[in-house]
């Protein structure tokens, strides 16, 4: 494998970096976000584009320093096999993948909570009329209890980052190059990558399920990242089973 940048990858480095600074350069960070973070449906801020946007936004220095090195680190081998034009469909559909699924998460959170105030006798008229204000009753978070955390994060919770599109590239990294040994940097074990990507994986299904993060901060979002992971493998899979397919009839 080379280590000289490819393609796709100095161009999706160049736009994410542009729109980082972009949240600091346009003098109203919290305006930004509004306009290119992905925001649930129901929320009053989303808009349509905030879908592909998302991909391109980061929280703070770190979340874009994390990302960035591991597009190009493996973002680079995996073009180097599937070329510029395939490997930036493979990297969209895996960020939109991440994002749907996530939403999908989200929507279920949404509808739980939604039941449970309208067999309080809340209508959804009214709940949708005060979320589309941007507010929420007091009354909820009695009738919801424990579930009341959700049910409003589900409506405010913003998603920003590449690391759902990166989450593709590596499951595509793993399966191309099943035998490169990689490293974490809080564990300098060399680990071959068809064990030390399903790990990352396994790590991110636990804190998904249970609340508690392992190396990365409390508000990511862990089923974005499965999700993306998810998607990446699909492609993989059926592309894999398309050549397959090819060269039999061939």
């Amino acid at each position: 494998m080379r280590a000289q940048i490819t393609d796709a990858v100095k161009h999706l480095l160049i736009i994410n970096i542009i729109m980082f600074l972009g949240t600091y350069l346009v003098g109203n960070r919290e305006m930004f976000y509004e306009w290119f973070a992905l925001f649930f449906p129901k929320n009053p801020l989303f808009e349509p584009w905030q879908i592909i946007t998302h991909m391109f936004m980061h929280g703070n220095f770190m979340h874009i320093l994390f990302n960035m090195f591991a597009l190009w680190m493996f973002g680079t081998a995996v073009e180097q096999v599937f070329g510029m034009k395939k490997f930036l469909i493979f990297y969209l559909l895996s960020g939109l993948g991440a994002a749907v699924i996530q939403l999908a998460f989200l929507y279920f959170q949404y509808n739980t909570g939604l039941s449970t105030l309208m067999e309080a006798g809340i209508s959804q008229v009214e709940v949708a009329n005060l979320i589309a204000e941007g507010k929420y009753d007091q009354r909820w978070a009695s009738i919801l209890g424990e579930d009341f955390d959700s049910f409003r994060q589900a409506i405010v919770t913003t998603m920003v980052g590449a690391s759902g599109a990166i989450m593709g590239v590596l499951v595509a990294f793993g399966m191309l190059y099943p035998e490169s040994k990689l490293m974490l940097i809080f564990l300098p074990i060399p680990i071959k990558a068809k064990y030390f990507i399903p790990g990352i994986i396994i790590l991110d299904l636990f804190s998904a399920i249970t609340g508690h993060s392992i190396f990365s901060p409390s508000n990511t979002a862990y089923v974005a990242h499965l999700g993306g992971a998810l998607t990446g493998f699909l492609l993989m899979y059926f592309w894999k089973k398309n050549e397959r397919d090819k060269y039999r009839w061939n």
